[in-house]
């Protein structure tokens, strides 16, 4: 059995303004219609072996609309393992594998980062299919890119010889730390190095056995969150005092890298792999793998070019349109537009961290946020006044709540609309609306099978969303 776990927990700050804290780029639909998430989950399907559900570890900020979009590709699964605190990729795994085998099996774990584009998906299976044979037998096997240039910016995988009876399997010789400019051509030039793709695939059990011996204390904490985890719907709650007191750690520092000293742990093996791989670090790698026009453009939305050329155009919500351009990045999203050139593209986390100096909200969400029960969207604020537009799923309710200081007014533009206001129960349908003051307990339901879509005025002296007072949450929300 396959056992495959994504680990969705990074932030994708070089691609902003696409991308932000609460909507990181695994999110985000970069290369067509589906997510990159959604793409990794369905990544193996062809693939010759029996495949579990996938596990998926997150947090919990971004619990919700991982579980959304997996339902929405038909990989709902109700293994979504939620971290407290963020610890870096080797307790994540530990987590997954402790989950993986709690109904006494020894699975096969193919642990896969969220947010990576594979563009040529055969390749991508050929790869697997040559570490497969290498993991039921005890190996512990990694995955590398052939590099197609020097680049400064990936760790390298130093290759050994190849394992017997493997076609292109090798033994892993040793980790590098990412190189300088030169030190990277010599890489390339030799033949004998990969880079990183930080994808590994090896026997539960094997891992399990190599972190307990390498770091127990890790293991520990790990077992004891997850002996201590609470289910919730789709949701692993792994227990949080057990979990933030584990240390904090990568899969190649805390075990790989170590495996040379300790041979009884099991062999490390690197599969080459050549199959249109990026980490999506920045907006110019978006450009390198995506598909480009006569003059070497990439768009993507409602984009119109003039004399344009070797350029990222990427619209959200609006026209964008370059005249006599090259080498540009332009990013349009309903509340922030970005401008590069290409060269400089990895410098947009500095953005990002001025935004977060001056205290604005930019870095952190999208005008547009989601719940667990649809969306909304701030289309409109000023002073003591906030216009937001609202689809709520269908059957899906949002929290019976009240509010200190603003009131609402709700007006149906489609769908059905069941409403609670104070001591009423309301059926409002297109065109209708209610008007919910200051202090009342109130509560908004879709009983219907379409969205519901709604207009909500609020006003009042203060707007905030921690102005939330809720007395029940289908959802756990307190």
């Amino acid at each position: 059995m396959l056992q495959p776990v994504i680990l969705s927990g990074g932030s994708g700050t070089r691609l902003w303004p696409a991308s932000r804290e609460t909507y990181p780029k695994q999110l985000l639909p970069l290369t067509g219609p589906e997510s990159l998430l959604q793409i990794t989950a369905c990544r193996l399907e062809g693939f010759a072996a029996e495949i579990a559900k996938p596990i998926v570890v997150t947090n919990e900020e971004h619990r919700f609309i991982i579980a959304e979009q997996m339902r929405q590709i038909g990989k709902g699964s109700d293994r979504i393992v939620l971290e407290p605190a963020g610890r870096n990729t080797a307790p994540a795994m530990q987590l997954a594998a402790l989950v993986a085998t709690q109904e006494g099996g020894d699975p096969i774990l193919l642990v896969m980062p969220a947010d990576q584009i594979v563009t040529n998906t055969p390749a991508f299976l050929a790869a697997m299919a040559e570490g497969l044979p290498q993991a039921e037998a005890g190996a512990l096997v990694t995955f590398g890119i052939v590099p197609d240039r020097p680049e400064t910016g990936y760790g390298y995988l130093r290759t050994g010889e190849v394992m017997p009876g493997a076609a292109s399997a090798r033994k892993l010789a040793a980790f590098v730390e990412k190189p300088d400019a030169a030190r990277a051509a010599e890489y390339v030039a030799s033949g004998d190095y990969l880079w990183n793709a930080g994808i590994f695939m090896m026997r539960a059990s094997v891992w399990l056995k190599a972190l307990a011996t390498l770091q127990p204390a890790m293991a520990a904490a790990c077992q004891s969150a997850v002996e201590g985890a609470k289910r919730d719907s789709d949701f692993i709650r792994v227990d949080k005092t057990a979990f933030i007191a584990c240390p904090s750690n990568s899969i190649d520092y805390a075990v790989m890298e170590q495996l040379g000293a300790h041979p009884e742990l099991g062999q490390p093996v690197v599969v080459p792999m050549d199959a249109g791989w990026s980490d999506v670090g920045a907006w110019d790698a978006l450009w390198s793998v995506s598909t480009k026009d006569a003059d070497g453009n990439a768009t993507q939305g409602d984009v119109m070019l003039e004399s344009t050329q070797d350029s990222l155009i990427f619209a959200q919500s609006r026209l964008v349109a370059t005249v006599g351009v090259k080498d540009l990045i332009v990013v349009e999203t309903p509340d922030a537009v970005m401008v590069a050139d290409k060269s400089r593209a990895q410098d947009v986390k500095n953005i990002v961290t001025r935004i977060k100096a001056e205290g604005k909200t930019l870095a952190a969400s999208h005008r547009k946020v989601y719940r667990p029960w649809g969306w909304y969207d701030s289309i409109d604020m000023g002073p003591r006044f906030q216009v937001k537009r609202i689809v709520v799923n269908p059957g899906a309710t949002l929290s019976l709540q009240m509010h200190h200081h603003r009131a609402e007014h709700w007006i149906v533009v489609s769908g059905t609309a069941e409403v609670v206001n104070g001591e009423k129960t309301l059926l409002l349908g297109e065109n209708e609306s209610t008007y919910i003051p200051l202090g009342h307990v109130h509560r908004l339901a879709n009983p219907g099978k379409l969205p519901l879509e709604i207009i909500e005025v609020q006003s009042g002296s203060y707007l905030g969303e921690d102005d939330i007072v809720r007395f029940e949450d289908t959802y756990g929300r307190k």
